[in-house]
């Protein structure tokens, strides 16, 4: 009887990023040249803009394009040995997102109805910290968004959305979202991303679950669009 080799469910961003890589080794692209704009991509490839974002980013990380504010995504020079993005896990920055709004907005919704008032004591607390952190911009806006995050799931008083809040937020520290953050992210984001938790946090004390919800699924959604936007990657000087 013949053996037939185990069918690999395989994200579209990998898939894109294979076909390159396959791209590269044929010298269709050659060293030091320039890829296509992603929209130019996306058309010839027949998926979305964002998928092609996602394939360039792990390129990137694998070592095999340089991507250059203003000037495009080349070929390196020097192109790693392996034939793959393989190392870079499964999951997309797209689909985390799509998830932790789906999660994040019913645990707000939860959190508005169940949170004690200890709780809501410690949730103006950190608000106030977060305003602090993003007018002087003094480095701790990360740990502080994701104890935000963390205090919500805590407040909605169900130990599976905590267990699933803490595996979405530690997947933040994965090589692709990390990379996604140092080309988009900005202090002007952390500024837009504190608005939208000031009204979480508005919502959660006036005690009203669907604001609360429709909150957070806008802060998900703007998260999203800071990286997916039509908008070029920052420069060198602006990731510091």
């Amino acid at each position: 009887m013949a053996t037939l080799p185990i069918v690999k469910v395989q994200r579209l961003y990998r898939q894109i990023s294979d076909l390159l890589i396959q791209k590269f080794k044929e010298n269709e692209f050659p060293p030091g040249s320039a890829l296509p704009p992603e929209r130019e991509l996306a058309q010839q490839l027949g998926v979305g803009r964002s998928s092609v974002r996602e394939a360039l980013i792990a390129l990137e990380i694998a070592g095999w394009v340089d991507i250059k504010t203003g000037h495009g995504v080349f070929v390196c020079h020097k192109t790693p040995e392996t034939g793959s993005a393989e190392s870079l896990g499964s999951a997309g920055v797209e689909e985390l997102l799509q998830a932790r709004e789906l999660i994040e907005g019913e645990t707000a919704r939860m959190a508005a109805a169940n949170a004690n008032p200890d709780q809501l004591s410690r949730l103006v607390r950190l608000m106030d910290a977060l305003d602090d952190s993003t007018a002087q911009n003094n480095g701790s806006f990360m740990e502080l968004d994701e104890q935000f995050h963390h205090l919500i799931a805590e407040m909605a008083d169900n130990f599976v959305f905590i267990e699933f809040i803490d595996t979405l937020w530690n997947k933040r520290y994965d090589e692709l979202f990390t990379q996604f953050n140092s080309h988009y992210g900005s202090q002007d984001l952390s500024r837009a991303m504190n608005l939208d938790h000031r009204a979480i946090c508005n919502a959660i004390l006036a005690r009203d679950p669907q604001a609360a919800k429709a909150a957070m699924q806008t802060h998900i959604r703007h998260v999203h669009a800071s990286f997916f936007a039509d908008h070029p990657a920052k420069s060198a000087d602006q990731a510091q």
